[in-house]
């Protein structure tokens, strides 16, 4: 089981930028980053495969940069431009198999804790 701990998450006024890291245990295959805001169900935000395809939700699009470091097993998510709404716990998820960038949870098996971000206006 690949053990994912999530860190850099904070506080930032709209408008800011934050970097989320998250560091994995072993080797992992395809990861992605999910967030869930309270009240409201974990979405997906970016995921990247093993040859750096990446994917996005158009929420973040333009504005959030997945990118990942295979020689130390971490992953990292490029925050900038952020808004109130993107307000959440983010968690990072690595799959089991090689797939492409998914961004649906039930394609990872391995969860990280989460860590905080909060955008204020």
């Amino acid at each position: 089981q690949v053990q994912l701990v999530e860190s850099g998450g904070g506080s930032v006024q709209a408008g800011g930028s934050l970097r989320v890291s998250c560091q994995a245990s072993e080797y992992t295959r395809t990861m992605a980053w999910f967030r869930q805001a309270p009240g409201k169900e974990r979405e997906g935000v970016a995921a990247i495969d093993t040859v750096g395809g990446t994917n996005y939700a158009d929420a973040v699009k333009d504005r959030f940069t997945i990118s990942k470091d295979n020689g130390k097993n971490t992953l990292f998510l490029q925050m900038n431009s952020l808004k109130p709404e993107d307000t959440a716990m983010y968690y990072c998820a690595a799959g089991a198999f090689y797939i492409g960038p998914d961004l649906r949870p039930r394609a990872y098996d391995n969860w990280g804790q989460g860590t905080q971000v909060t955008v204020s206006s």
